[in-house]
């Protein structure tokens, strides 16, 4: 009976998302307006252009990290000479709540709110898109200082990977929004 209730939920989920306008990034249309094909080809169009990105300077240290995250998925191979689009990202803010208060009101966890605006422009046109990125984490206080100083690191580490994963996904889903709605897909 059980096993029966998963399925029917998993059924439900599936036909939900066939309903809610989800196309996928990477893969070419056909044609019509709803054809879309996978023929173990991917469409780089979106990754050229994206490799056209340079991601300015940022001042802070998990800014530094944003940057660097995003610099190995937009150009792997290298900043591009002449960059046809300017990535700029703002200064990172931080926000740190204390949880978990013990009798004498000292936390044992501390959670920790990162964000950040980020805009991207071209040379042509302008401000293209913009937004704002955040991420919630959380770490112990433990006793030993050192061990909780390389859980703060590796909070920051972490929220600068999941940060400059959500930009590089949404200038990725404008580059998708551009390309569909012109229609060329040899055009930016």
């Amino acid at each position: 009976m059980l096993f029966k209730r998963y399925i029917f939920a998993l059924v439900l989920v599936i036909l939900g998302l066939s309903g809610c306008g989800f196309e996928p990034l990477y893969v070419e249309k056909t044609g019509g307006k709803d054809l879309w094909y996978y023929n173990n080809q991917y469409d780089t169009d979106i990754v050229r252009e994206m490799a056209q990105i340079k991601v300015e300077t940022v001042t802070d240290r998990i800014g530094q990290m944003i940057k660097n995250e995003l610099m190995d998925t937009f150009n792997p191979y290298g900043t591009p000479k002449c960059a046809k689009y300017f990535l700029k990202i703002e200064p990172v803010s931080k926000n740190v709540v204390q949880q978990a208060l013990r009798d004498d009101i000292t936390a044992t966890r501390e959670k920790v709110r990162y964000s950040v605006n980020y805009s991207l422009w071209s040379k042509e046109n302008g401000h293209l898109v913009g937004g704002n990125s955040w991420v919630y984490l959380s770490y112990d206080l433990l006793d030993n200082p050192y061990s909780t100083t390389m859980d703060k690191k590796k909070v920051e580490q972490d929220g600068a990977k999941i940060i400059a994963n959500d930009i590089s996904l949404r200038i990725g889903a404008y580059f998708h929004s551009v390309k569909t709605k012109r229609g060329d897909p040899n055009e930016f």
